[in-house]
């Protein structure tokens, strides 16, 4: 085997991917100033240098063919934060986002590096890392609904890797706008496992780690890892848990197919979504109340202890005997899957609440993937005071996450959200994370402002109230 120390020039060249990105160490690659005279000759004469690679001049052809301009172009952003959600819950990997947390998201944060999932246009849809870098990001509109496109933006390691359907790297002023100059970036498609079709974009920016060499074969790695667990979710297969846990999914030579746990939504919604075996009904809201309360204690509850949680009325027990009767009439036509037992009541095989995923997802730090499966309150208008705890514990949970852990603009978005609109706390919290000169403060000062003065709206008759009766007294 030939030693590294006598090759080639000529051979390290032939070995240098086309994809990767130069490095500055390399003298066989440009430097970065010669990268920047090479994109001031490439966007003022239209004239190529060379020492950049042929994937990135062809990319600045297309860039100055859309007449774009390198000094003034920008992101289009023109998505409400409704708009957004809505974009994303209707996106197909939403459901792989645990997936992206386990094998990107939760290093980049040790790594001060940036991890973006965008749609199959360049638009991003979620972005997560490092939180001083995402703020610096923002001054060049790498946020959340942003369009990164080559069409919009020029060259980027996103829309660039969009435009070419493959991995890539983007270093520096191979950028076409300047304001991206100071940034590196990864970037690799993420296809459909069956059609092929492009779904979206995994990247990975920031400084030179961003275009390590490793950088790119493991972005590649975890698309492949969630173009699988795609797959594996269309077959309605199961990961081994031990497998899932190390690299978010399992595939085995012999999979097996099983049926999906049955499932009970109650978050944002009075009457809860049962689903059993690819089966949804809808059920009333009393049905929903006493599913959420023994799905939430596994361990069963009395007929004494159920009637408490439901009402406080004294024939409570007797009206839990004869809700039950419906319940399981109920389950029975359903699926035999679900059966309650008696003494004390409990479910005999487990049901999964929307609720509990949220939290879970608290407890692995995706606090992105936790607000996005989070539709609004448990069982928003029940008075049954078991409900009304479980409520109050699944809300508390996400808004202690959201102020303690969240990024600027997941805490934004949680602020956004029906409960935490009015909430102050929330909203200077995100004044304190959001930079100086950040366009997003002149919205949180507004919405502070407005929360104020309805406020003090609401506050006028019963301070008039309070001094008509303090003048009565003599």
């Amino acid at each position: 085997m030939t030693p590294v120390s006598l090759q080639t020039r000529e051979d390290r060249r032939l070995m240098i991917s086309p994809w990767t990105a130069f490095s500055p160490e390399d003298s066989e690659r440009a430097t970065f100033a010669q990268l920047e005279k090479a994109h001031e000759s490439a966007v003022s004469d239209q004239v190529m240098r060379s020492g950049v690679r042929r994937l990135v001049q062809e990319s600045w052809v297309r860039s100055l063919s859309l007449r774009l301009d390198p000094s003034t172009v920008a992101p289009e952003h023109e998505l409400s934060a409704d708009e957004l959600r809505d974009l994303r819950s209707r996106h197909p990997l939403s459901s792989v986002l645990p997936v992206v947390h386990n094998l990107l998201i939760r290093h980049a944060f040790d790594a001060g590096l940036i991890v973006a999932v965008g749609d199959e246009s360049g638009r991003l849809l979620w972005i997560d890392g490092d939180r001083v870098l995402r703020r610096k990001a923002e001054e060049m509109m790498f946020v959340e609904g942003a369009d990164w496109s080559e069409r919009r933006v020029g060259t980027s390691a996103p829309g660039t890797a969009l435009a070419l359907g493959h991995g890539i790297q983007i270093q520096r002023a191979e950028h076409f706008n300047r304001m991206a100059h100071p940034w590196s970036c990864t970037a690799v498609p993420i296809h459909d496992p069956e059609s092929g079709v492009v779904l979206g974009v995994i990247d990975i920016t920031g400084g030179a780690d961003a275009v390590a060499p490793q950088t790119l074969p493991l972005v590649e790695a975890a698309v492949a890892a969630i173009e699988a667990e795609l797959r594996i979710q269309r077959l309605g297969l199961a990961a081994d848990e031990q497998g899932a846990a190390r690299v978010g999914l399992a595939l085995t030579p012999t999979p097996r197919r099983r049926e999906a746990p049955a499932g009970l939504t109650i978050l944002g919604s009075d009457n809860g979504q049962l689903t059993v075996g690819g089966t949804t009904v809808e059920i009333s809201p009393r049905h929903a109340e006493i599913l959420t309360l023994l799905a939430w204690h596994r361990q069963g509850l009395s007929a004494d202890r159920l009637a408490l949680m439901l009402s406080d009325q004294a024939n409570g027990v007797d009206t839990v005997r004869a809700e039950m009767v419906r319940v399981r009439k109920v389950l029975d036509a359903l699926s035999p899957r679900i059966v309650i037992s008696s003494r004390p009541y409990r479910l005999e095989s487990p049901l999964e609440l929307d609720a509990q995923r949220v939290l879970a997802f608290l407890e692995r730090g995706a606090h992105r993937v936790a607000l996005g499966a989070y539709r609004g309150a448990v069982l928003p208008n029940s008075l049954a005071p078991g409900i009304v705890e479980l409520r109050a514990e699944v809300s508390a949970r996400l808004r202690e996450s959201m102020l303690s852990d969240a990024s600027p603009d997941l805490l934004l978005d949680y602020a956004r959200s029906e409960e935490a609109t009015y909430d102050t706390e929330v909203w200077r919290a995100c004044l304190e994370l959001l930079p100086p000169r950040s366009p997003k403060r002149a919205t949180v000062v507004a919405r502070l402002n407005r929360i104020e003065n309805e406020l003090n709206r609401a506050d006028a008759p019963l301070a008039g109230h309070r001094n008509l009766s303090q003048r009565s007294v003599p």
